[in-house]
């Protein structure tokens, strides 16, 4: 039973991220973000809906394979954040990982990702792309580009851990 309900915690605010991400109806219209130049601004778009209730659609993104959300050893649970992080032309994360799951929409730039999950060892994923990173394994994301690379990340990890791990002696469960 505890299984089940760890799962419910996951799947629920995933489900509300989806519906807020994703949208739930069709978009209705795009506009750039205030206070950014024309052709560079990630666009807003805005779902419409019924009164009371709004939508704004933050970003979107792909993936071509299917997604089972997996936060292990959530003995006391999990928590939800959702982050923007932004990183300037020739920044890092760092190597790290995560005790449970990231899922990310790369909402402006490109970000060149190293991890042994992927062939020859490096991915770049283009603004609209998703990312899914999985528990435990070390990986970094660079911005090897001319322009900041946006992230709009949601983090699912056991409740007590934190979002990224650097002590990668941990990375190793």
């Amino acid at each position: 039973m505890r299984n089940r309900s760890v799962r419910m915690l996951v799947i629920a605010p995933l489900v509300a991220l989806l519906l807020t991400v994703g949208g739930c109806a069709a978009p209705a219209a795009t506009s750039p973000t205030p206070g950014s130049t024309a052709g560079t601004a990630p666009a807003v778009t805005v779902s419409p809906s019924t009164a009371p209730v709004s939508a704004v659609d933050l970003a979107a993104g792909e993936i071509d394979e299917g997604v089972v959300v997996d936060v292990p050893d959530a003995g006391e649970g999990v928590g939800v954040t959702f982050r923007e992080i932004t990183l300037a032309p020739g920044a890092s994360t760092g190597v790290h990982c995560h005790h449970g799951q990231l899922i990310a929409v790369v909402q402006a730039g490109a970000l060149t990702h190293y991890a042994d999950t992927h062939p020859g060892g490096v991915r770049v994923y283009a603004a609209g792309e998703a990312i899914i990173e999985g528990a435990y394994y070390p990986h970094e994301g660079v911005n090897e580009g001319e322009e900041p690379v946006v992230l709009w990340v949601t983090y699912i990890v056991p409740e007590g851990e934190p979002l990224a791990e650097t002590d990668l002696a941990r990375c190793d469960p």
